[in-house]
């Protein structure tokens, strides 16, 4: 590897471990095993590819926000109407009795963990509440829209999941979040909690393969994906960054994610997009124009 600035190199290697540029240079070998660079391989490409992908997460987390504030609000809301403010408390609700146990429980310990002056306020107000959740007196559980504001977005997607399918409210929240079915919101959720865990550690995004990839919608409601997509692109970041976008519009319109998302790239002329997924015809796309 070549270096224009060693003293820089030096500076970047002090604060972003050996072990965490890898990810970024990985590509630029031509031998893999033997570590040997291709030609003209410059350690200042690497430190720009790392700083794209740093500021790339901050842009994906504005985007994970609008979806797990909107996911949140339009479960407290529908189901509390129906059910009551105790909904996320009655099984009969759910699909699978030993989910909604895991899911309830997780649930209570965040709120018992939980250091938000509502909290503070309500366990000052409902003694018992200080205790393990466990022994919880039964007309102390805080109502819905109180606990799930302490919820993680992983755990409100898998009780989402974990709805019966026969619900109307499961699929009136699928489409108020522009999808016709409830099973494809569950798709695509899953696929956002996986990449929020990625950039709540700070792992890298660029060239990624994702584990967890959206399903195929059908009739989607707003502007979608239309051509083909190669399975590269579906294994790519691409493909659920794109999902995020769709989601944000549908419940946000006003949201500034496709122009910030614009505003990087542009800003990072030289990343090659391709290892995002994004191929020379993605601007052609409905939801990029």
């Amino acid at each position: 590897m070549l270096f224009r600035n060693e003293a820089l190199a030096k500076d970047v290697l002090k604060s972003v471990s050996y072990y965490r540029l890898k990810g970024y240079w990985w590509d630029m070998q031509r031998d893999k095993t033997q570590h040997v660079f291709t030609p003209n391989s410059y350690f200042e490409d690497v430190v720009e590819k790392y700083e794209f992908d740093r500021e790339l997460r901050l842009v994906l987390f504005y985007a994970i926000e609008i979806i797990e504030i909107a996911l949140r609000t339009k479960m407290i809301y529908h189901l509390s109407q129906a059910y009551g403010g105790l909904w996320y408390l009655n099984d009969s609700l759910f699909e699978n009795t030993y989910l909604f146990e895991q899911h309830r429980n997780e649930l209570q310990d965040e709120f018992a963990r939980s250091g938000e002056i509502f909290v503070k306020d309500f366990k000052q107000k409902h003694p018992t509440t200080n205790a393990d959740p466990k022994i919880w007196e039964s007309h102390e559980h805080p109502d819905a829209w109180l606990i799930l504001e302490v919820a993680t977005f992983g755990n409100l997607s898998k009780m989402y999941k974990n709805l019966k399918h026969q619900l109307p409210q499961k699929s009136a929240i699928a489409n108020e979040f522009g999808l016709n079915f409830h099973n494809e919101l569950s798709s695509w959720l899953e696929s956002v909690s996986y990449l929020r865990n990625i950039v709540a550690h700070h792992s890298r995004v660029w060239s990624r393969t994702m584990v967890k990839t959206p399903m195929k919608v059908a009739n989607p409601n707003y502007p979608w994906l239309q051509i083909p997509l190669s399975t590269f692109q579906v294994k790519r970041p691409f493909y659920v960054i794109s999902a995020m976008l769709y989601l944000c519009n549908a419940v946000q319109g006003d949201n500034l994610f496709k122009s910030k998302i614009l505003d990087l790239f542009a800003k990072y002329p030289n990343i090659p997009l391709y290892k995002l997924g994004f191929n020379n015809q993605w601007r052609q796309e409905d939801i990029w124009i």
